[in-house]
């Protein structure tokens, strides 16, 4: 049971790393010259493409895990636990990429809410 959390879990980093990817990386290749002179649908085209990958693993996350399934989360649990790791995902993402951005007391403080939910949705 261990091993499939732990699966589960390391499969939604993945995943939402892709997803991260497909919904902000477009703004930071911007900087690039091959990049620049794309359409808006090759973007979209583009970004469904890596996105295509999220699904690669958020599916096998989410059936590995459903305790239904076998695994050791309930649906809430498993929802809950994908959107604070898709939150540290993006904070990642946005101090390593986007150097310009920074991380302020009152994001920290907007996250801790969500990992407050974590708590109370786990919480027998």
């Amino acid at each position: 049971m261990i091993m499939k959390g732990l699966s589960t879990i390391l499969l939604l980093v993945m995943s939402n790393g892709f997803m991260t990817i497909a919904w902000y990386g477009h703004l930071k290749m911007r900087q690039y010259s091959w990049f620049e002179n794309l359409t808006l649908f090759a973007v979209i085209l583009l970004s469904w493409g890596i996105a295509l990958f999220e699904y690669f693993f958020q599916v096998p996350a989410n059936r590995i895990g459903f305790r239904e399934n076998g695994g050791p989360f309930s649906l809430v649990e498993l929802k809950v636990i994908q959107e604070v790791i898709s939150l540290i995902v993006f904070t990642g993402f946005t101090l390593i990429v986007f150097k310009t951005e920074q991380f302020k007391l009152n994001h920290l403080i907007g996250f801790i809410f969500p990992i407050l939910a974590v708590y109370f949705v786990f919480k027998k």
